[in-house]
């Protein structure tokens, strides 16, 4: 059968919350555009109720992902990196759209995300014997430090690097058991609701990440000062949006990550996972108790 008059189905992009695909509560949607202002899609406007509903489904997540084997969490990282490589071609076409990359160049730049899931996968059993340990102390004692995730992450994704520099601020945090609320670059959005259909079926539970479009100076005010919001990653905030949250952030404590020049296709250290872990410290008491001569 000839397809010559078949209409093309145009895909619809919606938001990723709860491990759901909500539009927008408020119905708005806006324009997205390549790099020469041709017409890609419509993207969900999200709101500041979308905002509040992504960061109850994080919180509610935390626990089971901050509980989970750095091990599982590996496993699950390394899945996804599986499900982009089963969908290469999806993404390579909406990276060069969203930046104005040749198909080539756009290959390079999703295969580097993909082998950067692949990296901090790796990392999530391990992190914890570089930050943590044994601590000398003077007495008999045991003191020992071990990471925790931070909790609930507002990350504010990179706005020119569509999905290299997304992967780049969502995998450390959840790598180390944060869950995530992120608000995707506003003018290439299509990369990042994408990655959502990508890991909802690569068994990140839901909630974990929280995939959000629209205008970070919308949402992320609300966000930085939300009382449930442990953190918030300012990478793709301008120096006056990053102003402006940070001091919002500052009502109740939150750990802010400031902006700063980054290039993504280096190879990352482990300062975006150490940047949301904290640090719990046991002392424990070492030596015979009693008649028994149990010890610890």
């Amino acid at each position: 059968m000839s397809d010559v008059n078949r209409l093309s189905v145009f895909k619809t992009y919606k938001l990723y919350v709860g491990g759901k695909f909500p539009r927008s509560e408020s119905g708005r949607v806006y324009e997205v555009t390549d790099s020469k202002g041709k017409w890609l899609a419509n993207a969900p406007l999200s709101s500041r109720k979308d905002a509040r509903d992504a960061v109850v489904a994080a919180r509610k997540a935390f626990g089971g992902w901050a509980g989970a084997t750095a091990y599982n969490r590996g496993q699950i990282l390394y899945r996804v990196a599986e499900m982009l490589e089963g969908r290469k071609g999806q993404f390579v076409h909406e990276v060069a759209d969203a930046e104005g990359l040749s198909k080539n160049k756009a290959a390079v730049v999703v295969e580097a995300a993909i082998d950067r899931w692949v990296w901090y996968a790796g990392w999530t059993d391990k992190i914890a014997q570089v930050v943590g340990g044994a601590n000398p102390v003077a007495g008999p004692y045991f003191n020992l430090s071990t990471p925790e995730p931070t909790g609930v992450v507002t990350i504010v994704a990179p706005q020119d690097s569509s999905f290299l520099g997304l992967v780049s601020v969502i995998a450390p945090v959840i790598a180390t058991g944060n869950t995530a609320v992120v608000i995707a670059s506003e003018k290439a959005p299509l990369p990042a609701l994408s990655l959502g259909e990508v890991l909802a079926t690569s068994d990140l539970p839901g909630g974990v990440v929280n995939i959000l479009s629209g205008k970070a100076s919308e949402m992320g005010p609300h966000l930085a000062a939300h009382q449930d919001v442990n953190a918030i990653d300012l990478t793709g905030a301008g120096a006056d949006l990053a102003r402006d949250l940070e001091i919002a952030a500052a009502d109740n404590l939150k750990r802010v990550l400031r902006p700063r020049t980054e290039d993504f296709a280096e190879s990352p250290g482990t300062d975006r996972m150490t940047a949301f872990l904290e640090t719990k410290t046991v002392w424990h008491p070492t030596g015979s108790l009693g008649a028994s001569g149990s010890s610890y």
